[in-house]
């Protein structure tokens, strides 16, 4: 999800969002080597893979970023700020962030983003669309995506990323690496983690969030669905303990959500538990203790 945010009343066109995400597939990403639309010597050029095993060309030196995903702002933006030149408008944080908005993930303004002339526009595989990120490709835009759907995944991918932008890791992600070295040894709980309502939709397979819960000993009890965020009735689930409700994408509070369930309900972070970036240094702590 990673900092995607709408309120409760928004149009019924978003209120399937999830239903179509971790459906990306790699053989979608369009050419695997991309070439800048600005016209820099090949010398002048490396060649990385992002996530998706994509050969992306960038300039020696990383000028102008424009980042489509917010956990990847805000992580761009802790090493180097100054390097973004777009974002979405759901981009939050950093708070400060003066920035040309690029409209939203999933309908970002090619135009605004093909103006901007960045080195690279930063994405996500189940975040942005990938007719979107292919347009981008086809108009010579270098396109970085990133793919992770587990902690670790999220640290070392954050790594190749931040590394390529800005030539090596920062000590943040140091210091999250060594947050989440130590395995879980305590009482583990079975819990449903709901992040839409009307219609009701949760974690399920193969998904970060559920990953970042288990290794707090939150077991997500619909790990094995079929999809990544399936619908389900609250009145009919697998036998659990806690019912996890995020602050995002819903805007889950304990005034709406625990109500529907006849279990513990506790309502946490959303950026904490769906974004990777910087927040992944405080969000063991944090997460432990809101689910106490």
């Amino acid at each position: 999800m990673k900092g995607f945010r709408r309120a409760p009343s928004m149009p019924d066109q978003w209120n399937i969002f999830f239903a179509t995400r971790g459906t990306f597939r790699p053989e979608s990403a369009g050419s695997a080597s991309v070439v800048l639309g600005n016209s820099i010597d090949p010398e002048e050029l490396k060649s990385m893979y992002d996530d998706l095993r994509n050969v992306v060309e960038l300039p020696r030196e990383v000028r102008r970023v424009v980042s489509i995903v917010p956990s990847l702002t805000e992580s761009i933006a802790a090493v180097d700020a100054g390097k973004i030149v777009g974002a979405t408008d759901w981009c939050t944080h950093p708070a400060d962030l003066d920035v040309t908005r690029v409209r939203g993930t999933k309908n970002p303004d090619l135009d605004v983003i093909r103006a901007l002339a960045p080195d690279v526009v930063v994405a996500n595989a189940e975040e942005n669309r990938a007719v979107d990120l292919d347009a981008l490709r086809a108009a010579g835009i270098a396109v970085w995506v990133t793919a992770p759907t587990t902690v670790p995944e999220s640290l070392d991918s954050l790594g190749r990323l931040l590394s390529a932008i800005a030539g090596g890791e920062p000590d943040w992600l140091r210091e999250a690496r060594a947050v989440w070295s130590s395995p879980y040894d305590g009482m583990r709980r079975r819990a449903v983690i709901p992040i839409w309502r009307r219609p009701w939709m949760a974690l399920g397979r193969d998904t970060f969030a559920g990953d970042l819960l288990a290794r707090i000993g939150v077991d997500n009890v619909l790990r094995e669905s079929g999809e990544r965020y399936p619908r389900f009735d609250p009145d009919v689930l697998p036998e659990y303990d806690i019912v996890v409700l995020p602050d995002e994408p819903y805007a889950f509070s304990p005034d709406d959500g625990p109500e529907a369930f006849g279990k513990p309900a506790k309502c946490v972070s959303g950026r904490h538990l769906t974004w990777y970036g910087p927040s992944l240094v405080e969000a063991r702590a944090l997460l432990s203790g809101q689910l106490a």
